[in-house]
């Protein structure tokens, strides 16, 4: 029986391979061989899940057709990898991927790293902070006073607590958009409003139209959901969206659902204007196509910034946009309360699938939520987070200025992350290195589809002060072992007590 679950085709993997070729090689840098640099690349796409574990890899003479090599090279770089534990074989059932025993199997997504390794690794990867204390302890202590009544109860409820309904209506027809209670679910979390978004509107092999780059996360379930994700370029730094190149692939790709996140964009940090706002959801509805705007970033303006209107408010007929909302990046990644603002019968569909999804969201989440949102709590809370988030940027601006002068950026007015061009160097062999010497951090196709942004990496706003000085120092470290061709497994990174 074969080992592998799933295969590479060789014109895929010849382009994730490309991918990480378009970068100018420095003075300094020593080339390998051809058979090294095509088992180096392989093998950097494991471990970084871009490439799964288990995958049939196709055979020597395809692949070497697709990358202009010769089969000899393609031989010994597969050998190479069977030597190192990334590569099984078996006559008449071909090669597939696998890691070498003792190493942990590649994430997909952006995981945080597990509490125990925080005292030599300074996590880049996750772009969440701690929780905003004390109105975490007390959003918790409030929603056990509300317990007892619920508790008495079956306690599923599949479109959310009826209160906190009410409540995340009202605070919509606050902000200018009127919202009844049926208009929305209460999901766990973000991911969980799109996956049911997805499941219920893109089924597989349909087209979904996503940001280029993208959410990271978001896009991996996408894929896992067996979405055609077809991408958009975005603008150049802060300015966004394309519109020419979103009504031209709305137009002729005509997907069923387009994903945004128009409020300081994860990963780059764009704010939608009005009129990009506008335009995008007049093509949408033109192409019939459900737009799904990610209001997560929302209310995480770190600078006096003039917030645009939601783009559901271009939509009154409600018939287009379906928004998605979340408490964890706002307030904390640990509560896992999102939401869906759509219309009355996308509701009732998203609900009636649920039976056969979660069931529902925790009570004494949503109570905790409920709490924040009518206490005020929640507006404190947000102050907070913008505070911290906002110390963080500038410090990590001014450390990754200092210590990595040639990486170029944009500072965002909001959000949580920086995207940044790393001077010419591979974003995966940095977050390859950067694990060896104590920093860890997200490459630039994460975020993008069939291996672009290969140039840059993702840092969040997580560290500050001396942390935030310390990472650049780390990321400094591993750039000068990936201009100079090494392997950084002779540095190790210093322990580092936050």
């Amino acid at each position: 029986m074969a080992q592998w679950t799933s295969a590479v085709g060789a014109a895929q993997l010849a382009r994730l391979l490309n991918s990480q070729q378009d970068r100018p090689a420095g003075a300094a840098t020593r080339r390998p061989p051809a058979y090294r640099a095509l088992a180096d690349g392989i093998r950097l796409l494991v471990l970084e899940g871009r490439v799964p574990v288990a995958a049939r890899l196709p055979a020597e003479r395809e692949l070497a057709l697709s990358l202009s090599v010769s089969r000899t090279t393609v031989a010994a770089a597969y050998e190479a990898l069977r030597a190192e534990g990334f590569l099984e074989s078996r006559r008449g059932a071909g090669s597939w991927t696998a890691v070498p025993a003792g190493n942990p199997l590649p994430a997909r997504g952006l995981e945080p790293l597990p509490p125990e390794t925080l005292g030599s690794m300074i996590d880049l990867g996750c772009a969440a902070l701690p929780a905003p204390e004390p109105w975490l302890t007390r959003a918790v202590q409030g929603a056990l006073e509300e317990l007892p009544p619920y508790a008495h109860t079956h306690g599923d409820y599949p479109a959310g607590l009826p209160a906190l309904r009410a409540m995340i209506a009202e605070r919509y027809t606050t902000r200018g958009i009127p919202t009844m209670p049926e208009q929305i679910m209460v999901t766990t979390g973000a991911m969980g409003a799109i996956d049911a978004i997805c499941h219920l509107f893109g089924g597989r092999g349909e087209r979904i139209a996503v940001e280029s780059p993208s959410y990271a996360n978001i896009l991996q379930l996408m894929r896992e959901a067996g979405a055609r994700l077809v991408p958009v370029a975005m603008a150049e730094g802060l300015t966004g969206w394309d519109m020419d190149r979103w009504r031209q692939v709305l137009r002729d790709a005509a997907p069923r659902i387009a994903y945004v996140v128009a409020d300081f964009h994860n990963p780059t940090g764009a704010l939608a204007d009005e009129d990009q706002r506008r335009r995008l959801v007049e093509a949408a509805r033109s192409a019939g196509t459900v737009l799904v705007a990610d209001e997560t970033m929302t209310e995480l303006w770190l600078d006096d910034v003039s917030m645009p209107r939601p783009v559901c408010a271009f939509d009154p007929a409600g018939s287009t946009v379906v928004t998605v909302g979340s408490a964890s990046k706002a307030f904390w990644a640990g509560m896992r309360i999102g939401w869906v603002r759509a219309a009355p019968d996308v509701i009732r569909s998203l609900v009636a699938a649920r039976a056969y999804a979660d069931l529902g969201t925790p009570v004494l989440e949503q109570l905790a939520v409920n709490w924040l949102f009518s206490t005020g709590g929640w507006e404190h809370a947000v102050e907070l987070r913008r505070g911290q988030a906002r110390e963080n940027r500038d410090a990590l601006v001014a450390a990754v200025r200092k210590e990595l002068p040639s990486w170029e950026f944009e500072v965002p007015q909001g959000g949580l992350t920086l995207w940044v061009r790393a001077g010419g160097l591979s974003g995966s062999r940095l977050a390859e290195v950067g694990e060896r010497v104590g920093v860890r951090v997200p490459s630039g196709p994460r975020f993008g589809v069939d291996g672009a942004f290969e140039g840059y990496v993702r840092l969040p706003f997580t560290v500050g002060g001396v942390v935030a000085e310390e990472a650049a120092a780390r990321l400094a470290a591993a750039a000068r072992v990936v201009e100079t061709g090494g392997s950084g497994g002779g540095e190790s990174p210093r322990t580092f007590v936050a």
